[in-house]
C-alpha cells in the first residue's frame, strides 16, 4: 500500500531475501525487545522519542545486544504501537507483536549492495527476485519480515505520481455478499467474490478445534502441529480475501484507466459498522466486513497510484430509485429483476445500483451525461467473465 505527499507516491517494494540463521536469531531478539518496550512505554506513561531514548537506548544495547541503529528502530517501532493502541477505541489487553518483522533505517541499517542486502552487525542476505522496474528510485525505510520458511524486506521509496486524466465516464462498483457488479450503461462485468472459498476454510479450522477439544481441556491449544495447522488455515482464508481484493480492484481500475474514465463506488462504511455491531457474528459475518473492507481500501490505492479519478457516493436509495427517470415505485418483474412503472426501464437488482452509483459519480465528477438511451434495459456486455470461477 502507499501513501505520498504532492506529486510523489509513496510505495513498497517487496524484495525477496535468503533466510540467514543470523538474521531470524536478530529477528528474535528484535521482537523480544519490542515487546518489552512497548509494555514499559505504557507503564511509564513515555509519550515522546527523546522519554523513551533516555530510559530504553542503553537497556536495548546491553540487556538485547542490538546493534545502536537497531535498537533506536525498535523503540520507534515500539512507540508508534503503543501510540496506535492507546488511540484504539476499542483496545483491549497491552498488545504483544507475535510477528517477526524489523523495521530497518537505510544508510545506517541496512543497505542494497552487488545482490545482497546488507544489515547492520554483519548480516548479509543474498536476494532472490524483486521488481526491477524501481530500481532508479531511493530506498526509503524498510521492513525486514519471516514467515513461515520466507523472508521479504519491504522497501518503501518515493515515485512521482502519473498524469491523471480528465474522465470521460465513471467505471461504477457495486459490492454484495455473493458477487460485485462493475461497469458503465452499456458494460457490465460480474466477478464472484471470493467469501464462500475464505469461509471453507474457516470452517476447516473450527472441525479441526472442535475435534482436539473437550469440556475440560482445549488440546489443540498445547499441540503445537495441530495449533499451526489451525493458524495456517485461518491465514489462508485472509490471503484469499486479499488476493481477491487486490486483483479485482486492479482490474476495475486499469479498465477506467485504459478507457480514460473515472471509478465509482460505494461508502460502506455505514454497513461495515451495522455488521461490526452485530454480537453474535459468525464466521461469514466477519469474513464480508473484511471483504468488502479490503476492497475498499485497494481500489482507493489502485485509483490513486493510478492517478484515476475516484467517486464515493452514498449507497442510500441506489437499489430503489429508477436510474432513468429517478422514480421510486419499482415492481418485481423476475427472479432479482426490477421494472419502473413510469419509464418502463428494466434491469437486474445489481445492474440498477451499479447505474445509480454512476449517475451519483458523474455529478460528483462534473462529468455531463449520464442518461439512459432507451427506456428498457441497456444492453449488457460482459467484458471480463469470472477468472477463477467456483472455488
Amino acid at each position: 500500500m502507499a501513501s505520498g505527499g504532492e506529486g510523489l507516491l509513496t510505495i513498497s517494494i517487496g524484495m525477496r531475501v535468503s533466510p540467514e540463521p543470523g538474521a531470524i536469531e536478530l529477528l528474535r531478539r528484535y521482537n523480544t525487545a519490542l515487546n518489552y518496550v512497548i509494555n514499559k512505554i505504557l507503564r511509564l506513561n513515555l509519550k515522546k522519542i527523546g522519554e523513551v531514548h533516555s530510559a530504553l537506548y542503553r537497556e536495548l544495547r546491553e540487556w538485547f545486544g542490538l546493534p545502536s541503529r537497531i535498537a533506536i528502530d525498535s523503540y520507534r517501532d515500539a512507540l508508534a504501537n503503543a501510540k496506535a493502541w492507546i488511540r484504539n477505541p476499542r483496545r483491549g489487553r497491552i498488545p504483544r507483536v507475535r510477528k517477526l518483522s524489523m523495521l530497518l533505517h537505510p544508510g545506517s541499517g541496512y543497505r542494497v549492495k552487488d545482490g545482497y542486502v546488507e544489515i547492520i552487525g554483519g548480516i548479509k542476505l543474498r536476494i532472490i527476485g524483486w521488481d526491477r522496474g524501481y530500481d532508479g528510485y531511493e530506498n526509503g525505510e524498510a521492513r525486514l519480515v519471516y514467515r513461515g520458511d520466507r523472508m521479504i524486506l519491504w522497501i518503501s521509496k518515493k515515485i512521482p505520481k502519473p498524469q491523471p486524466h480528465q474522465p470521460r465516464d465513471v467505471i461504477a462498483v457495486d459490492v454484495n455478499e455473493r458477487k460485485i457488479v462493475y461497469g458503465d450503461h452499456v458494460i457490465n462485468g460480474e466477478k464472484d467474490t471470493e467469501i464462500d472459498e475464505a469461509h471453507r476454510w474457516k470452517k476447516l479450522a473450527e472441525d479441526l478445534q472442535k475435534r482436539y477439544s473437550s469440556t475440560k481441556y482445549l488440546a489443540w491449544r498445547r499441540r503445537k502441529a495441530i495449533l499451526n495447522r489451525i493458524r495456517s488455515y485461518h491465514r489462508k482464508a485472509r490471503d484469499i480475501l486479499e488476493d481477491w481484493a487486490r486483483k479485482t480492484s486492479l482490474e476495475i481500475v486499469m479498465m477506467a484507466k485504459k478507457l480514460e474514465y473515472g471509478v465509482a463506488r460505494e461508502d460502506l462504511t455505514g454497513l461495515i459498522n451495522t455488521l461490526r455491531r452485530i454480537k453474535s457474528k459468525d464466521h461469514r459475518t466477519k469474513l464480508i466486513i473484511i471483504g468488502y473492507a479490503r476492497l475498499e481500501r485497494w481500489i482507493d490505492w489502485q485509483a490513486e497510484k493510478h492517478r484515476v479519478p475516484l467517486a464515493i457516493v452514498d449507497p442510500r436509495g441506489t437499489s430503489s430509485e429508477c436510474p432513468q427517470c429517478g422514480s421510486k415505485d419499482f415492481e418485481e418483474a423476475g427472479y432479482r429483476r426490477l421494472r419502473c412503472p413510469r419509464c418502463g426501464f428494466e434491469a437486474d437488482r445489481e445492474v440498477i445500483r451499479k447505474l445509480n452509483i454512476r449517475k451519483r459519480a458523474l455529478k460528483i465528477l462534473g462529468i455531463s451525461g449520464g442518461s439512459l438511451t432507451t427506456p428498457t434495459a441497456p444492453q449488457m456486455t460482459d467484458v471480463n467473465p469470472n477468472r477463477w470461477g467456483n472455488q
